[in-house]
């Protein structure tokens, strides 16, 4: 099957022999480029990923002689699944996608690769990205050595890594501030994703810019609802007068992820459906 028909079509409603078929083009070096690419990005996809597609993914990483998009791509798909096995490995063995020896060595192996100083600066910033979706120790040292770089580009990286890894509270208040409207971003999310009360007053000030920075938007909707629930369910009820569906089913989605439902004179609104 064309792999752009893959892309198209919801993972779920994919053919039986996917995986194979990925594996297969990641580890043909004389394939074409866009479908090498292609099929890395796809190949993270829970409904494929197993240990022979994480070994193709992590064989392209470590070759020096591979494009460094091809092994940014390779590593950011290994995330997902990195972040789903070190919340569940312990709890239901029986649902993991790739075994546990596979789990440890990608964690080993990423890890080698990023101090590797020998690896391109944009594979070592994907690799740091990837991995503190399943956090270990030496990651507070590299997340707090990418903060302080005078690089705006590994000082992003830092910002969305401290939304995985705890201890960084005085960071990401500082990050709010950032004109970098990418790490703005990413701050917002680590607030939200720690409940960070000294962020609230930030988060209602994006809040009440409303939708001029739609992006912004959905993550401080998402930060409010953890941060103050309370107090979020009064602000974020009056977005469900938006007339933009992303907006109000990200109100819905936040409400609900912090168990706190709207109050009924929310939903009578004319907006109530979501299409």
């Amino acid at each position: 099957m064309d792999l752009k028909r893959l892309q198209d079509m919801p993972s779920w409603d994919w053919p039986k022999d996917t995986g194979r078929m990925l594996e297969k083009i990641l580890r043909d070096g004389r394939a074409d480029a866009s479908d090498r690419l292609l099929a890395a990005e796809l190949a993270g996809d829970f409904t494929v990923i197993s240990d022979e597609l994480a070994d193709a993914l992590l064989s392209i990483v470590q070759q020096r002689d591979e494009s460094e998009q091809l092994r940014a791509e390779a590593v950011l798909s290994l995330g997902p699944i990195l972040e789903y096995m070190d919340e569940d490995l312990f709890d239901d063995p029986d649902e993991a996608t790739i075994s546990e020896g596979m789990f440890r060595r990608i964690q080993d192996s990423l890890r080698r690769y990023y101090m590797d100083a020998g690896v391109p600066k944009e594979v070592r910033r994907r690799i740091l990205e990837t991995s503190v979706r399943a956090p270990q120790d030496w990651h507070r040292d590299a997340v707090r050595a990418a903060y302080v770089s005078d690089k705006e580009d590994w000082k992003l990286t830092a910002v969305f890594c401290m939304g995985f890894v705890d201890g960084f509270d005085d960071q990401i208040l500082e990050a709010l501030g950032s004109k970098n409207p990418d790490i703005h971003y990413e701050a917002v999310r680590a607030a939200g994703n720690w409940g960070l009360d000294g962020a609230w007053p930030h988060i209602v000030t994006v809040l009440d810019a409303g939708e001029s920075d739609k992006p912004l938007l959905l993550a401080a909707i998402e930060a409010a609802a953890y941060i103050r629930p309370q107090e979020a369910a009064e602000i974020l009820g009056d977005l469900l007068d938006s007339d933009d569906e992303d907006i109000v089913e990200a109100v819905y989605e936040a409400m609900a992820m912090a168990e706190l439902p709207l109050d009924d004179e929310y939903f009578n609104k004319d907006n109530e459906t979501i299409h």
